[in-house]
């Protein structure tokens, strides 16, 4: 009797130990937003060459129109991480102390780049009706959404000829409705960024006029939002996936140059990620002007403050107390640099 008391506290014991390793082992769930473009290149290149997995998350991406529609899920936690651009909606979450945070840069302006480009109607610049910043007067331009950093773009490139935003007529269309809509006429401008901008050129709908860095140096893009989840210290699921966003930022990095694919193998395999992931082909994504990008996930937060004023002065946020150090947390961005940079 003793031994088989013995026995079956032993098989417990194991069992117990094996149930307790499972669960330490299994992989933490994080759904991410995503645009399903350029910007998104390090979640898909993180994704598919395993630094996620090595990292112990299993990541769910879930595409949406626009990154101001993530910021409500983000708040509610039911999205972990999305990526987009800077929008009114981040200030106004902070004013009503959802923790929603800025945690790294994901794409900008540089010059030598032929990124985010202002862009109108072919016939518009054929004819000479367009010649100049100036003649941009009246015209309707498309954004993704109310309260975008675009428009604050826009804003910056009119204020060059003595104009504002509200000297043009705004509309608002996801950038995959943006082309159709420029060859339908329904609309005369847009700043748009590759695939949409190589769209718009070879099938006659746009003429770029000018890239926005002309006028707005160094412009923030596009960046990484963190929900609350991320940035509790529970497992430090946060750390964990920075680490393995910015492994996957520096192989893009490493894969490019001022914006154009080199001829290595590497390009050739993050060519290939991005093109299955966005149901493009290879030969178009190799074609593609890409984006400028920090190693370490770092922030021109000027660029923040000034797309702050514009939405301030739009309306689009209403409280005066909101500050940009308010939505913005670079710690999980510094301590995955600092580990990367010791290894």
């Amino acid at each position: 009797m003793i031994g088989a008391a013995l026995r079956t506290s032993l098989v417990s014991i194991v069992a117990a130990g094996l149930l307790h390793a499972s669960a330490a082992n299994a992989a933490d769930k994080v759904r991410v937003g995503s645009l399903n473009n350029p910007g998104d290149i390090g979640f898909f290149i993180a994704d598919q060459k395993g630094y996620f997995k090595a990292e112990g998350l299993d990541v769910e991406i879930i595409e949406f129109k626009s990154a101001g529609l993530m910021m409500a899920p983000l708040g509610t936690g039911d999205l972990d991480v999305a990526g987009g651009a800077l929008n009114a909606s981040l200030f106004n979450a902070a004013e009503r102390q959802l923790p929603l945070k800025i945690v790294a840069g994901r794409s900008r302006t540089a010059p030598g780049f032929n990124y985010n480009i202002l862009m109108v109607r072919k016939e518009l610049a054929d004819s000479g009706k367009v010649k100049s910043i100036a003649d941009l007067k009246g015209l309707k331009f498309a954004f993704p959404a109310p309260g975008t950093a675009v428009q604050s773009q826009l804003n910056e490139v009119l204020k060059s000829a003595g104009l504002s935003i509200k000297d043009v007529q705004e509309t608002y269309l996801a950038f995959p409705q943006q082309v159709p809509a420029l060859l339908s006429k329904a609309i005369d401008g847009v700043i748009l960024v590759d695939p949409f901008l190589s769209n718009a050129v070879s099938t006659g709908a746009a003429t770029a006029i000018t890239p926005t860095e002309a006028y707005y140096p160094t412009a923030e893009i596009s960046m990484l939002f963190y929900g609350e989840r991320m940035r509790k210290n529970d497992g430090k699921i946060g750390d964990r996936y920075m680490k393995a966003f910015l492994r996957a930022v520096r192989d893009y990095l490493a894969a490019t140059e001022k914006g154009a694919w080199k001829k290595t193998p590497l390009a050739d395999e993050i060519i290939n990620i991005f093109a299955k992931q966005t149901g493009n082909d290879p030969k178009l994504v190799a074609s593609l002007s890409m984006h400028p990008a920090d190693p370490n996930g770092d922030l021109n937060l000027a660029s923040l403050r000034k797309d702050l004023e514009f939405f301030k002065a739009q309306g689009l946020v209403t409280s005066n107390s909101i500050t940009v150090d308010d939505i913005v947390d670079l710690r999980f961005a510094k301590a995955a640099a600092a580990e990367l940079a010791g290894k």
